[in-house]
């Protein structure tokens, strides 16, 4: 699970998110990390996890556009690896 706090990666950056966004950003994280080796090492997930709290901190919230947030991510770092 991801520890989203407002102070988690950059503090005093972020602002407070709702414990729904949190789950939301958890959930697509882990189905998305599901496509990588071995569900993806540390700084994959990282590279993914800071997506989503760029688009979270921007108001994008929902499963929905997480998941597009999450599988750009995802096609950059495959991207990177070829």
């Amino acid at each position: 699970m991801l520890a989203l706090t407002s102070h988690a990666y950059r503090p005093g950056a972020m602002t407070e998110l709702s414990e729904r966004t949190k789950a939301n950003m958890d959930v697509v994280l882990e189905e998305t990390c599901r496509q990588l080796p071995h569900g993806g090492d540390h700084d994959s997930r990282r590279f993914i996890a800071e997506r989503l709290i760029e688009a979270a901190e921007s108001g994008h919230s929902t499963l929905g556009e997480l998941g597009i947030v999450a599988r750009r991510a995802l096609a950059e770092l495959m991207g990177k690896g070829s």
